[in-house]
């Protein structure tokens, strides 16, 4: 049994519907092993502990370590080329039916080999670690075929060996329709999304299930279909919907109990009421919305009037998020979205957690695993105002540093 025992920080407890960050201004923290045995103020730290060598974190601000719940961190090559095409004035659509968008990277995916994969994923993983992550979710989705997309999970499966970090994978090979596919859609749900999935939940490399619900990817039936396998084989759901027009993909998550709706730009009322009433979440990712200069902002209102959790993600992608900083994320989510960075700080924290189906992390309570993040601020509120900064002074994971 190993104690270690933290005084003279600021402590933002989170969790769910606490007020004001649960912040205690003066407060200790004592870890046993690899879980928070005692948070409160230093003056109720209990007579046990008393004897325990202090480390004297200097007024620094201690949070829960980060969570990144929506990425697509595994690929290979760039698309550096259709960023220069849409400052050019071509469209998110129009680069997908020129062949570019999603399928170029399947292009690349398929001609790389696992150790490939793992190579270029690891950079992209460490620079979020950097930030005080230390759980993060990986998707599937560039290759669409069954080789490809069983080594995309094997790779994320691959990353929480060789790195002190967390992952959880997401089966999404209902991301984009394949070349070889063109125009029939139905026969690649049939024929390569769903066999793979039973696949890939044989081998246990799926955590949950998601799918793109859009003009320029599936309809909501065809996502149906995949949902229904996925309830069949007990995962959870999730779905990209509503990001560039409504078809109602949320909804229709909705009634197949997803945990959360990711985009949601052109989400109405009633698809965010139908959010609230199946307890689902949404996943905010200012990241696409500022890369693809989106005009249309999330219900960010709604979503507040319905009581429905918003998490946020970095979309980490080669497409229309190439960003690996959540600490960004944070600050985008603010001044694009108006949310509050009490807000952004519980949606990389504690909703991110119910996203990805955790009980035992996204916030600092006795029982939770010691996953902390320990900052060189004195407010949880600088986190999200400072951009291009990183003010992470040590990052914990499961009671290591």
């Amino acid at each position: 049994m190993t104690e270690t025992l933290m005084v003279n920080c600021a402590c933002a407890r989170m969790g769910v519907d606490r007020a004001d960050y649960g912040l205690i201004a003066d407060a200790a923290i004592v870890v046993d092993d690899d879980k928070v045995a005692f948070v409160g103020q230093f003056g109720a730290l209990p007579a046990q502990y008393g004897g325990l060598t202090p480390w004297d974190l200097q007024g620094r601000l201690v949070t829960p370590g980060l969570i990144d719940c929506h990425t697509h961190l595994v690929y290979a090559g760039n698309r550096a080329r259709e960023f220069e095409m849409r400052l050019n004035g071509a469209s998110y659509e129009e680069i997908a039916m020129a062949g570019g968008g999603i399928v170029s990277t399947v292009s690349a995916t398929r001609g790389a080999s696992e150790d490939t994969l793992l190579a270029e994923a690891l950079p992209r993983v460490d620079a979020l670690l950097a930030e005080g992550i230390t759980t993060i979710e990986v998707k599937s989705g560039y290759g669409l075929n069954l080789e490809t997309e069983m080594a995309m999970l094997r790779v994320a499966r691959r990353i929480a060996q060789l790195r002190p970090v967390a992952v959880r994978t997401s089966y999404l090979g209902a991301h984009a329709v394949p070349p070889e596919y063109a125009g029939r859609a139905d026969e690649y749900i049939t024929e390569i999304c769903i066999p793979t999935l039973r696949a890939a939940h044989a081998e246990g490399l799926v955590d949950a299930v998601d799918a793109f619900c859009e003009g320029i990817a599936f309809q909501p039936d065809q996502v149906a279909r995949v949902f229904a396998v996925a309830q069949q084989l007990g995962l959870p759901i999730r779905i990209h919907a509503e990001q560039l027009t409504n078809l109602g993909g949320t909804k229709l998550a909705a009634d197949f109990g997803a945990v959360s709706a990711d985009h949601i730009e052109y989400l109405d009322e009633d698809g965010v009421q139908a959010m609230a009433v199946a307890g689902m979440a949404a996943v905010i990712l200012p990241g696409a919305y500022y890369t693809l200069r989106e005009t249309q902002a999330p219900p960010i209102d709604l979503l507040r009037k319905h009581g429905v959790p918003m998490a946020v993600s970095t979309d980490a992608n080669p497409g229309s998020s190439p960003m690996t900083s959540l600490l960004l994320a944070m600050n985008m989510a603010c001044t694009l979205f108006q949310m509050t960075p009490q807000e952004a700080l519980a949606g990389v924290t504690s909703h991110a957690a119910r996203v990805l189906g955790y009980r035992d992390r996204g916030a600092i309570a006795v029982g939770q695993r010691a996953d902390l993040a320990i900052w060189d601020v004195s407010h949880p509120s600088e986190l999200s105002y400072r951009i291009g900064f990183n003010p992470l002074h040590k990052r914990i994971f499961g009671g290591q540093s």
